[in-house]
């Protein structure tokens, strides 16, 4: 029984036995489950809600009712048809990394309070920075709790190096495409909506070089000061990566900071596929990547690298009379003076040990073989009457629509066929499905970067989305 917030030493070790029983049962049986969680408010509401009880329950209760009732009321992001928003295939090392440094609850923020964390997030962010062809010795960055703050982090030092203390003639660009995360970035530090300039793309969904320039030109001339674009590699919607080398050199003649988003996409990096198309990502300034999606690591892990790491330090730096004991000399980094955090966990521990225990050849294939799982599922879409690609396989996505070539269909007809189809393959709870739109269009949107997912699998669910499409114009065609 719990005494003083304490359990036995018996007790400790049968909860922590039934924890790895169950993730363990959970990895190998993955793929017989329901990826897709349906529950209400009013279901959640009669399965969860009470007072705070003021008296103790055997641990073990607790836990058969969290496994029980909490995951199996979650959707499964690690599901081989997981396909929706980004996926979050993550490896069981990183899962054992992250309880680890739950488990010792490792404070992360300085190098004084933990010095070997501190040292491994160095080792770890200097790996990215090589990937990436950014300075090792000179270049930096840190782990945040993923691409929203990473983000919000870069477009501060932008800011803050670029324009100093006035910024209220400031500019921004970004695409169309663009994550929101940057547009809420931008509105959290305070410019405002007319500072914001957002390019439209070009027919392939990918950052307008002209248009960009046109619109540093025309804000030079009116008085304003253009200080930072945000390229993307590897949009969300579709996968695409803007013209990075062009960007890069209109930066550098404008004197722009050059932030790039490979939130999604920059683990694509390790592939010969992927480092075709993220050429020139080596001449920005900063960079975001998310560990926490394509490089398969469990929730939260974003990155920022940064070409300067001293830019960060002189952005976000405090020194507080209550942190002087802990300062440490000018080689002992300290993370919180990197970023917005004082009380950080200890994120780099998952990546530094499953890239140790796998190599990262073996991350490299598991990549590889997501991109071309993908340009598999391209070809078998235009090689059928039914199907239509709206975008290419991009970095392991790509959007397409049913649309049969044997009918006519309306715009309208098409846009509600597809809606329909993404809500009954959820209703189905067999795959995790959803919609996006491309130029005005409903379509459906597949992320392929779970190295567990067959071509099989993707075959299974097109025949689902087939059937239910089937059934649907049933009631308006005779087909």
């Amino acid at each position: 029984m719990v005494k003083d917030l304490n359990l036995t030493e018996t007790e400790m070790r049968d909860l922590g036995y039934r924890v790895v029983d169950t993730l363990v049962t959970h990895f190998n049986e993955l793929p017989q489950k329901k990826p897709v969680a349906l529950g209400t408010r009013k279901e959640m509401d009669f399965l969860f809600l009470e007072e705070a009880p003021q008296g103790a329950t055997q641990v073990n209760d607790v836990l058969d009712f969290v496994v029980k009732n909490v995951f199996t009321n979650t959707n499964l992001v690690t599901h081989p048809k997981s396909y929706a928003f980004v996926p979050g295939p993550s490896n069981y090392v990183s899962v054992m990394a992250d309880t680890l440094a739950t488990g010792f609850n490792t404070f992360s923020g300085g190098w004084n309070a933990s010095p070997a964390a501190s040292e491994l997030e160095i080792v770890t962010i200097n790996w990215l920075l090589k990937m990436f062809g950014l300075p090792p010795k000179k270049g930096g960055g840190l782990f945040t709790s993923g691409g929203s703050v990473a983000n919000l982090t870069a477009l501060v030092t932008a800011r803050n190096k670029m324009c100093g203390e006035d910024f209220s003639k400031a500019r921004i660009y970004l695409s169309d495409q663009a994550h929101s995360s940057n547009v809420k970035a931008i509105r959290i530090m305070g410019l405002k909506k007319e500072q914001i300039r957002i390019i439209p793309t070009d027919s392939e969904y990918r950052f307008s070089v002209n248009k960009l320039k046109n619109a540093i030109a025309r804000d030079r001339l009116e008085g304003y000061v253009p200080f930072c674009v945000i390229a993307s590699a590897g949009t969300t919607n579709t996968g695409t990566v803007d013209p990075l080398q062009e960007i890069a050199i209109i930066c550098k003649e404008e004197k722009i900071w050059f932030h790039i988003d490979a939130a999604y996409g920059g683990a694509a990096i390790l592939s010969q596929q992927g480092k075709k198309l993220l050429k020139g990502i080596q001449k920005a300034d900063s960079i975001t990547v998310d560990p926490h999606k394509w490089f398969y690591q469990p929730y939260e892990m974003g990155c920022l690298l940064v070409r300067d790491h001293s830019w960060l330090k002189n952005t976000f730096i405090e020194k507080p009379e209550y942190l002087r004991d802990i300062e440490g000399n000018e080689s002992e980094i300290n993370f919180y003076d990197m970023g917005m955090q004082l009380t950080r966990r200890f994120r780099a521990l998952k990546l530094f040990m499953s890239i140790k225990t796998f190599g990262l050849d073996a991350f490299a294939k598991a990549i590889t073989y997501n991109i071309e799982l993908a340009e598999i599922v391209e070809r078998l879409l235009r090689e059928s009457s039914r199907w239509e690609v709206i975008s290419s396989a991009s970095l392991a996505i790509i959007n397409f629509r049913y649309n049969p070539i044997s009918l006519e269909l309306s715009e309208k007809e098409i846009d509600e066929l597809n809606q329909h189809i993404a809500s009954k393959v959820t209703e189905s709870r067999e795959a995790i499905l959803a919609t996006t739109i491309l130029n005005g269009q409903v379509v459906l949107r597949m992320c392929l970067i779970n190295p567990r997912t067959t071509i099989d699998d993707v075959k299974e669910t097109l025949l689902q989305c087939e059937s239910f499409a089937s059934l649907k114009l049933e009631n308006v065609f005779s087909v």
